[in-house]
């Protein structure tokens, strides 16, 4: 199993609405290290979009990805987080190292993910998902 990196502190110190999308991220990409399909499955809306370095597509081609290992999200280990609160919807903005496989070559690159997420009923649902390649110097901020 690969492991999940929180590197962040104050997380406990957030309002409780933040504290929930900060553990929803991070549970997210252990999902995505440990290819958890059915899980990621009902997280990702119908609609959701993804943003990579080489492309934008929706959700069942993500989870096919996923799946297959075409890119395996091995460990994610995040830095800072930022979240923002807009009535349902909430943007996670992650600071992280990946590491990864993405076509059998292993990568390590610095991002910043951007996650909107919108409330639907009591569930958060994930929207969006875009990855930004970054320096390591780069600070999201508060």
């Amino acid at each position: 199993m690969a492991q999940v990196t929180h590197l962040s502190a104050g997380i406990t110190s957030r309002p409780p609405a933040e504290q929930e999308l900060i553990a929803l991220s991070k549970q997210k990409w252990q999902w995505m290290a440990d290819k958890q399909i059915d899980k990621l499955a009902l997280l990702f809306d119908d609609k959701a979009k993804f943003v990579h370095m080489s492309g934008t597509w929706k959700k069942d081609e993500e989870l096919d990805i996923i799946k297959t290992g075409s890119i395996w999200y091995k460990n994610a280990e995040v830095h800072d987080v930022a979240v923002e609160l807009f009535d349902n919807t909430a943007i996670v903005w992650s600071r992280l190292r990946l590491d990864a496989i993405v076509r059998g070559a292993e990568v390590r690159t610095e991002f910043t993910a951007t996650e909107v997420y919108q409330k639907q009923a009591s569930t958060w649902k994930m929207t969006a998902l875009t990855f930004s390649s970054v320096r390591d110097t780069h600070q999201i901020k508060h």
